[in-house]
């Protein structure tokens, strides 16, 4: 506790953390936008509380995330290990995902789409537990890079989370006031 380089990694840690997770919440906050008004701030607290979890998870399991680096297979000569392939798949994902939001809310409302029955609570968290696994995973490597203390890991984790909850509710509302913004998070 009174060691500083803890503290100066923990504190460093919390902010790589925060900006690791605005996209999370960018995103979440779009997917939460498609559920009535009232399950919105549910939906993303829950969504983070995940988030949470994921990390938490991917921490405690340092010993699987190291050996996802170990080459499976080759391509073209190139190395591909298992965080290659989770970061792919899940790249391939957000970029399907981001195709669909931005053609959803460009055309959806006047073409076929326009009879469309709003996404379940349970449909946007299942997407919102995926997208945190991807989200998750430069987190943990970034955390696994920085900082040699499991404990010093998981309370910066903790506290960046809590951060994002906390801003969470005023980001969602401005991605909502702003279409431009929000298809700007999705470009991205």
């Amino acid at each position: 506790m009174t060691n500083p380089e803890i503290w100066i990694g923990f504190f460093t840690l919390v902010a790589l953390e925060i900006v690791l997770g605005i996209d999370n919440i960018i995103f979440i906050s779009i997917l939460v936008g498609k559920l009535p008004e009232e399950q919105r701030d549910r939906a993303r607290k829950l969504g983070l509380l995940v988030a949470l979890l994921s990390r938490l998870a991917l921490l405690l399991a340092l010993s699987w995330v190291v050996r996802l680096t170990n080459p499976l297979f080759e391509v073209f000569g190139q190395g591909i290990s298992g965080r290659d392939l989770i970061l792919i798949f899940g790249g391939l994902f957000l970029l399907g995902k981001s195709v669909y939001e931005m053609h959803d809310s460009l055309e959806g409302k006047s073409g076929h789409a326009g009879g469309k029955v709003a996404a379940s609570f349970t449909a946007v968290i299942v997407q919102i537990m995926i997208l945190d696994i991807i989200f998750s995973l430069d987190s943990v490597i970034t955390a696994v890079g920085m900082v040699d203390e499991l404990a010093v890991m998981i309370a910066a984790v903790i506290v960046s989370v809590v951060v994002m909850l906390v801003a969470s509710g005023p980001i969602s509302r401005f991605v909502d006031r702003h279409p431009s913004i929000k298809m700007l998070a999705l470009s991205f």
